[in-house]
């Protein structure tokens, strides 16, 4: 538990030390955690919003500069309509309602995913959420909204053959880099910890390129229950791995 600046400083160190920029969240259980609680799924993503915000403010005493959330994936549209419509909305809501706390903490804010098939009111406000938090520098924040990482990677695709058609890209010229620079996530460093809440051992379509040498840890607890202490034992437990990159 931490109970002390101390301890605060000691996570802080750490991630220094070890050089954690980046975190990447799978925030699941929300459902199953209303649902153990007899609560009806939308309260689950309600306390999943302030779990975030919670997750948020720890990133930010620790001294993480990046933190990307899986928030809701392009499969998740073949949920229940109902659901899907609350989760619209809630994150409209939560835009709204979060930039000020996003100013005040200076947190730039970031969605990565396909917005072609959002609504109009939705992508005004995710760019007024971008807008409005595009100069702040203590912690990037990237949500992963209607994302897929196999659509991500075939759309980088798509990009560099129109290079290659175009004369502007030599087919030899293709690296790595070249496909990196061409994701959603090109303009910050691959995640060194990801972190599953729920339990689940899976990836689930989520930053597959960049996960390529990532540390994975997964937490039996469920999203709506994660909080600093959490971050922090996921921290620690990244402070314990040997990290080899393959040599």
């Amino acid at each position: 538990m931490l109970k002390t600046l101390t301890d605060v400083q000691e996570i802080k160190q750490i991630v220094n030390e070890a050089n954690l920029q980046h975190v990447a969240i799978i925030m699941d259980g929300n459902r199953r955690w209303a649902k153990n609680k007899f609560l009806p799924s939308a309260a689950g993503h309600k306390k999943g919003v302030e779990a975030l915000r919670t997750t948020l403010k720890a990133c930010v005493s620790f001294g993480i500069k990046y933190l990307t959330v899986y928030a809701f994936s392009t499969e998740n549209w073949n949920r229940e309509k109902e659901e899907v419509d609350f989760l619209m909305s809630l994150l409209v809501k939560t835009i709204v309602n979060e930039v000020p706390e996003f100013q005040a903490n200076d947190i730039k804010l970031s969605f990565i995913g396909n917005r072609a098939s959002l609504n109009d009111d939705l992508i005004k406000v995710i760019k007024y959420g971008e807008e409005e938090t595009k100069n702040n520098k203590t912690l990037n924040l990237q949500i992963a909204f209607n994302y897929g990482s196999r659509t991500e990677i075939a759309s980088a695709v798509k990009e560099i053959a129109k290079k290659v058609k175009d004369g502007v890209l030599n087919p030899e010229e293709i690296t790595e880099k070249t496909i990196s620079d061409n994701l959603y996530t090109s303009e910050i460093p691959d995640p060194a910890l990801l972190i599953r809440t729920g339990g689940e051992k899976r990836i689930s379509n989520y930053l597959l390129w960049q996960l390529a040498y990532t540390e994975i840890y997964v937490t039996d607890i469920f999203w709506p229950d994660f909080d600093k202490n959490a971050l922090a034992d996921a921290i620690l437990n990244f402070n314990q791995r040997q990290r080899r990159f393959g040599k």
